[in-house]
């Protein structure tokens, strides 16, 4: 199979990573994960990678009153580090040459996010993780992961779901939910689909991003989807 992007943004959940467990990581979804970026990057395709967090603590929705909802997001962010260490050795220890960017200082764990540097790293043959998603509250990992790959010039923004498109519901709780093959940006705005926060939509449609969505379990999920072989959505 041949791949049909050149750079792509490859976002997964956190909650992806844990597997059957509730929350952590599960080191045999980690190590399938990492052997299918490993096998997309064999193939020539440059990689930029955001994991969110929800497998060790969601922000937005921790549900503790008490908490500020900055504060929240700040632990949120730093549980998007510890994917992206996780991803990263279970990259390398397959072959994979990695690198994580912080949107957040912390140079004792990795690099600060740099533009110049993360676009180096790529041409370089690095696959390059970004962490902390935007650096600031209030936004979402989905937004971070646009950003990024608004930044990188990605050829576009895929996004491994536990669904296998977009539909007008969620198909898992409801059966006559239609799915769509292909759906504008602003039809996903109107409708209100949940597939990623509308901000991380309005900014991909602003700058003309093509999102993919697929569905992240499978084998070969992450490869067939490069090379456009997968069950998805594209929204554009």
């Amino acid at each position: 199979m041949q791949p049909e992007f050149k750079r792509i943004m490859l976002k997964l959940s956190g909650e992806g990573l844990a597997g059957k467990n509730e929350k952590g990581t599960d080191a045999t979804v980690v190590q399938k994960l990492a052997t299918e970026i490993k096998a997309v990057h064999s193939m020539g395709v440059q990689i930029c990678l955001v994991i969110g967090g929800g497998n060790i603590f969601r922000g937005a929705e921790s549900g503790d009153v008490n908490m500020d909802r900055s504060v929240a997001d700040q632990i949120g962010m730093l549980a998007t580090v510890m994917n992206a260490l996780t991803m990263k050795s279970a990259l390398e220890n397959i072959g994979c040459p990695t690198k994580v960017f912080s949107a957040l200082s912390m140079p004792q764990i990795c690099e600060m996010y740099s533009f110049r540097e993360a676009t180096q790293s790529l041409a370089d043959g690095y696959v390059a993780i970004f962490a902390c998603g935007t650096g600031s509250p209030y936004f979402t990992t989905d937004s971070g992961a646009v950003l990024r790959a608004v930044e990188m010039h990605c050829d576009v923004m895929m996004k491994a779901t536990q669904v296998d498109g977009v539909y007008s519901a969620d198909p898992r709780y409801d059966s006559s939910a239609k799915r769509y093959d292909t759906i504008t940006y602003d039809e996903v705005l109107y409708k209100k689909l949940n597939v990623m926060d509308m901000t991380a939509i309005a900014m991909a449609r602003d700058n003309k991003l093509p999102v993919m969505i697929f569905m992240q379990k499978g084998e070969n999920s992450i490869v067939d989807a490069v090379c456009k072989k997968a069950k998805c959505t594209i929204i554009k």
